[in-house]
């Protein structure tokens, strides 16, 4: 076989394996001819919405050190919904629902922000939750921790070593986590592997060799001054 005919069933081999493996992505307006259905149609828009899907969940992947499809969770279909309703989003059953409410409201750069919040619910359909036992603060700050590493963390949020508990849960325990994450490179992919099966807190000590308590406390103590 020559080496272009063997590079061509390389292509072959590789497309139907990525097809095996794709995930299909759906964008509906529900939010009928509202203020805010009218500024997601102009100002973002469901192609855009679509490939922001798509670029979370390569993201997510890379972030979460989850080259092949048996280290994620298995999804084959993942749907955006813009829907007239209070709160700012929420993820339920592989289905993202954002509130058109909120984007009609919002001051600032309406489309950065939906770009941050997708990668914040995207998260949640990828990572794993410890079956069930993680703290809910954990789980949303590694979905705040994706959404900082992204770079779409907005000005709002608290600044490095403020918070009152390590599991507070978002932009705090996101902040606690890029701490951790800077101790040891890989450190939340690691800490999101672990929690395939159950949780603990001695997880912390398995990946970083401190408690969960010693190393906020340390985090703390970094910022202080």
């Amino acid at each position: 076989m020559s080496t272009q005919m063997l590079f061509l069933a390389m292509l072959v081999i590789l497309s139907s394996s990525m097809q095996s493996h794709a995930v299909q992505y759906t964008v509906t307006n529900n939010a009928g001819n509202t203020n805010g259905s009218v500024r997601f149609s102009r100002d973002i828009g469901i192609p855009y919405s679509r490939k922001t899907l798509i670029k979370a969940t390569g993201f997510i992947w890379r972030l979460f050190q989850q080259n092949v499809p048996r280290d994620r969770k298995s999804v084959a279909k993942v749907s955006l919904f813009i829907e007239n309703m209070a709160g700012v989003a929420y993820t339920s059953n592989d289905e993202i629902h954002v509130s058109a409410t909120y984007l009609g409201g919002f001051s600032g750069d309406v489309k950065r922000e939906f770009t941050g919040v997708l990668y914040h619910e995207m998260t949640h359909v990828w990572q794993w939750n410890g079956a069930g036992q993680a703290p809910g603060g954990l789980i949303e700050g590694i979905a705040d921790f994706v959404r900082l590493k992204s770079g779409y963390a907005p000005g709002h949020w608290v600044k490095p070593g403020q918070g009152n508990r390590w599991d507070q849960g978002y932009d705090v325990t996101a902040r606690f986590l890029d701490y951790c994450n800077g101790r040891k490179k890989g450190f939340v992919a690691a800490l999101n592997k672990k929690m395939r099966t159950g949780y603990s807190d001695n997880y912390f000590v398995d990946l970083l060799g401190k408690s969960v308590d010693q190393l906020w406390k340390d985090y703390k103590a970094k910022y202080a001054t």
